[in-house]
């Protein structure tokens, strides 16, 4: 069975900072791709960012320059480290794993920018 675990989400004024974590089961090496999503209410869920398994990132356009998707292979955790936050920027967050023929969603951590 895959897991993912989020982790690291809070409350934060605009400008700040915080950092996600998504812990996998099995080691993340044998993920495809994993990467972050987000959703607010009324809204589609949309790509913030993601990494290939060989380390190639791409990231959604609001989020250039402010956030970084980075892997700790060892940990078998993904990171997003987020910075310059805005209110905008508030929504559930989701970690995506493909691995194999499957895609694996964590429960979500909700971040919530103030102004």
């Amino acid at each position: 069975q895959v897991q993912l675990v989020e982790s690291g989400g809070g409350s934060v004024q605009a400008g700040g900072s915080l950092r996600l974590s998504c812990a996998t089961s099995r080691s993340i090496l044998t993920f495809n791709l994993m990467g972050w999503y987000r959703q607010a209410p009324g809204k589609q869920r949309e790509l913030v960012a993601q990494i290939t398994s060989g380390g190639t990132t791409t990231y959604g356009d609001s989020v250039k320059g402010r956030f970084t998707i980075s892997r700790d292979n060892a940990k078998n955790t993904v990171y997003l480290q987020m910075n310059s936050l805005k209110p905008e920027d508030t929504a559930g967050y989701y970690c995506r794993g493909i691995y194999g023929l499957g895609q694996y969603w964590g429960q979500g951590t909700q971040v919530t920018v103030s102004a």
